[in-house]
């Protein structure tokens, strides 16, 4: 008779991503609940961990049920609820709602690669969980004035179908351009906003790492996010559009760490896998052969730098290797001595 509750294993190692990846955000929230003087967002927050913490332990039976091992995740030795204040001016929700947008991503991975129904039940939740935060987070920086929404357009009066090859054509040395199309700017609005709340992520990060070379990639990650502005902003203004996409928030003088540089590197980890992602969608879906390459060179850039990064938390034991694979080759070998 078929296990029908035995996990598989793309479900394994999509549950202990899911918990890596929560128990980090976890992290996060127990200081920025602590350092939180809006009620509001001390609401939303709170809200969310009280949420994150049943799935967690959802997860952690799970894990035990099937005599898998707990991953070690993030825990409170990951984070230093003493610390001062190191972000200021709604930078907590905003920088919640950007790890909402990156959590879709990956409970929609991870439900498609599931069988389980126990996890199928934890993505389901987890999923509800991250559009009611996302919606409550966005409301609230749009109702403090923190988080400005892209630019407004003339509607559209009647369908056009695309007739000429010259839609494309972005490299042109004589003409005009065409202008951008909506969905094009989207993107680029996206993206600009979420490069703008990650330079003062990392700037943060910069400010209170204790590893030197872990300081050197935060400055060198800083860099990078400007870079990637630049070049966002470069594209729409030459659209003659107007630049709406900015972060309110603002990085404190502390150089105090609030979290540990394992939890500060393996965040930058997630978040470059979410730029390559919207590097990769921004890419495809810009139809103006000038745009999709220019997403390309950047998403170079991010894919050298997160090299960079796994590399240096492998050499400072800050990376928990994922579930393996049996190596046949090496159990057939053992057994031959």
């Amino acid at each position: 008779m078929v296990q029908t509750n035995k996990l598989n294993v793309s479900e394994i190692g999509s549950i202990w991503q899911t918990y890596q990846e929560k128990t980090l955000i976890m992290r996060f929230l127990e200081y920025f609940i602590e350092k939180a003087e809006d009620p509001q967002a001390r609401n939303i927050l709170g809200g969310l961990w009280q949420e994150l913490n049943f799935y967690v332990t959802e997860m952690e039976n799970l894990f035990s049920e099937q005599g898998m091992v707990k991953p070690i995740g993030f825990t409170s030795e990951d984070v230093n609820l003493e610390a001062p204040k190191l972000y200021d001016n709604g930078f907590d929700i905003m920088f919640v709602r950007i790890l909402k947008e990156v959590s879709m991503g990956l409970y929609t991975l991870g439900m498609n690669m599931t069988y389980n129904k126990k996890v199928m039940g934890i993505y389901e939740g987890l999923t509800t969980v991250t559009q009611k935060i996302y919606k409550l987070s966005t409301s609230y920086l749009l109702e403090k004035g923190i988080l400005v929404p892209p630019p407004f357009v003339t509607v559209p009066k009647q369908t056009e179908v695309i007739r000429n090859k010259n839609y494309m054509a972005g490299f042109k040395l004589i003409g005009d351009k065409r202008p951008l199309n909506d969905l094009e700017v989207g993107i680029l609005h996206h993206n600009l906003e979420a490069n703008n709340i990650g330079m003062q992520l990392i700037m943060g990060f910069a400010q209170c790492a204790q590893n030197k070379e872990a300081k050197k990639y935060f400055i060198k990650g800083k860099e990078l996010a400007k870079k990637q502005i630049k070049a966002m902003q470069e594209l729409l203004l030459e659209g003659d559009i107007q630049l709406s996409a900015k972060s309110g928030a603002t990085v404190t003088t502390s150089t105090v760490p609030p979290f540990s540089d394992k939890l500060m590197m393996h965040c930058i980890y997630i978040l470059n896998g979410f730029g390559l992602i919207g590097s990769g969608t921004g890419g495809f879906f810009s139809l103006r052969n000038d745009l999709a390459m220019k997403s390309m060179l950047l998403a170079k850039d991010v894919y050298f730098y997160a090299q960079e990064g796994i590399e240096l938390k492998i050499k400072y034991g800050w990376f928990e290797e994922p579930p393996q694979m049996e190596g046949r080759s090496q159990i057939i070998k053992k057994e031959n001595e």
